[in-house]
């Protein structure tokens, strides 16, 4: 990845270390899992599964316009996922031998449980016959390669991620707190900037889908513990894990609205954005909400905080991408489309939106980047020594499913004090630690 000078070497190991471990609607490809599909004529629509539609919906649709111009004689049919839903489609789809796209968002999240399923083409050749040669974050290709199990890339890379906290700076700067770039600072704000008969609140809660993401930031990001798994047993139930996920739930209701129980991320970026709360933890995809919605003067984002010894402890985010599924009956005009959405010209205009890192080395280069703060926040977190990236087991392929529809109810019992922080975490790290277990048998 380019950045600025003296800090590309250091940016590359941080990137490569966010994801190292990483390992219905109709649609033109119908055919089932395994199915090989066809190049087709290289005409006609090709359906595109956007892996976090309503979100990114505007800057797709343009993209596809303008690859429509370019390709008069090829027509992308837009089909909006929620990004908490697009799993379980991508895998009802598999399963019932029909309706996957041509094209979908697939991140490193995913990728290996749709690699599992045989549903996706490798494009590795197809890479390397194309304008995309050599034009991506090496780091980034690797961490693709990773997810998918070997030296096969299954997904063209499109962004990197980190989380961050966004903070009302005008509501900051009225109650006279400093921003909350120590943990300290973060949670005497959430009080400070809470005033429950009016309605005003320190911080917004993710109790809904996508609840475990948050809570594993938040928890690490305490403990300051910096790995993963001790051997082969996962470290999400250490004590110091436990203690960490008490301190965080025990803001529910009294420094952020009840209402927070059932927020997945269009409500809690809704709330933030729409109310009077001072703090939201998420990750730099929702700059362009927060840009909309405040204006530039009002919100401000920095990097997860750091302890009393300056360290910084984050989980790693997911490598985002498009993969071509393998059972398209137009594979070459699929790729087409691909082959557009990863150049330079469409992956800075996306990653301008989503206020994310392009994997387009030469969409790096581009000057919104030295102008958009929180990406740039983002980088320079990376880049700082003192900066520990917990490597989440993005390879497992039961890991989407462990850390939503397995662990996301059973959390909302944590929130609501009807499940101890202790036993959440035990009961999370017995299904961890079996697929674990699992993985490497099958992988030794």
């Amino acid at each position: 990845m380019r950045a600025p000078k003296g800090r590309g070497a250091r940016l590359a190991a941080a990137v490569a270390a966010v994801s190292a471990l990483a390992l219905t609607a109709s649609a033109c490809g119908t055919d089932g899992k395994g199915s090989s599909g066809s190049e087709g004529s290289g005409k006609g629509t090709v359906t595109f599964w956007d892996n976090n539609g309503g979100v990114r919906t505007e800057v797709w649709k343009e993209i596809i316009s303008r690859f429509e111009k370019k390709n008069p004689d090829i027509k992308v049919k837009y089909v909006g996922v929620a990004a908490a839903d697009v799993q379980s489609k991508y895998d009802t789809a598999i399963a019932g031998g029909k309706g996957l796209p041509d094209v979908g968002g697939v991140g490193t999240a995913m990728l290996a449980s749709l690699v599992a399923q045989d549903a996706l083409d490798p494009v590795t050749d197809r890479i390397e016959d194309s304008s995309l040669k050599g034009g991506f974050d090496p780091d980034l290709v690797e961490s693709v390669q990773v997810a998918g199990g070997g030296d096969e890339l299954f997904s063209v890379p499109t962004s990197a991620n980190m989380g961050v906290l966004w903070y009302r700076t005008d509501l900051f700067e009225a109650a006279g707190v400093p921003a909350p770039t120590t943990w300290d600072a973060f949670f005497t704000a959430t009080e400070k900037l809470t005033d429950r008969k009016n309605n005003e609140f320190g911080f917004t809660f993710r109790g809904g889908a996508g609840s475990i993401a948050q809570a594993l930031d938040m928890m690490y990001g305490q403990s300051g513990i910096d790995s993963f798994w001790n051997g082969d047993s996962t470290t999400v139930n250490d004590p110091k894990n436990v203690a960490a996920l008490e301190k965080y739930v025990a803001l529910y209701k009294k420094t952020t609205p009840e209402a927070d129980l059932n927020n997945d991320f269009t409500k809690m970026v809704a709330e933030f954005d729409n109310g009077r709360i001072g703090i939201l933890q998420h990750n730099l995809g929702s700059f362009q909400n927060h840009l909309d919605a405040l204006g530039q003067d009002k919100f401000a984002g920095v990097a997860m905080p750091v302890d009393a010894a300056g360290v910084r402890t984050t989980v790693s985010n997911p490598v985002d991408g498009l993969g071509l599924f393998k059972s398209s009956g137009n594979k070459e005009a699929a790729w087409k489309f691909i082959e557009f959405a990863a150049s330079a010209e469409a992956n800075s205009l996306w990653n301008e939106s989503a206020g994310a890192i392009p994997s387009n080395t030469q969409a790096q280069d581009d000057d919104w980047i030295a102008s958009a703060g929180a990406t740039k926040i983002a980088i320079d977190a990376l880049t700082d020594s003192r900066t520990r990236i917990v490597q989440l087991p993005y390879y497992l392929p039961d890991w989407n499913t462990l850390s939503k529809a397995d662990s996301e109810p059973e959390f909302q019992k944590v929130v609501l004090g009807r499940l101890s922080a202790k036993d959440f975490l035990d009961a999370f790290a017995g299904k961890l630690n079996a697929a674990q277990a699992d993985w490497k048998k099958h992988n030794s």
